[in-house]
């Protein structure tokens, strides 16, 4: 099962960026899925995650300014970033809780990271 985070870039204080993460390989389903970030210096922290059925949670911090979605049909989660601000630079990892066949458990996987900057 690989995890492929792509999207990140330099965007302007104010801008918008869309991240796009798609799991593929031996994937029987998908059950949470969602993103991370790691500023420098600082401890990876939690942005966004949906549920399957499409129940969403986001940090305070990017509240009304980020927006997560996925399509179960292409095991892919996307960020919409609207708003950026200096603070939200960081490298972005996607997570996905998925288990590989019926009688295998969910196991949390991780992809590598795409960095965000947001200048001011």
């Amino acid at each position: 099962v690989q995890l492929q985070a792509y999207g990140g870039g330099l965007v302007q204080a104010g801008g918008s960026l869309r991240l796009p993460c798609a799991a593929s390989g031996s994937i029987w389903n998908i059950n949470a899925m969602g993103w991370y970030r790691q500023a420098p210096g600082k401890q990876r922290e939690l942005v966004a995650t949906s549920t399957y059925g499409g129940a969403t949670n986001y940090a305070d911090s990017v509240k009304g300014r980020f927006t997560i979605s996925r399509d179960n049909a292409k095991n892919t989660v996307y960020l919409q970033m609207n708003s950026a601000k200096p603070e939200d630079t960081a490298v972005y990892y996607c997570n996905a809780h998925i288990a590989k066949n019926p009688g295998s458990p969910f196991i949390y996987y991780w992809g590598r990271g795409t960095l965000v900057t947001v200048s001011s």
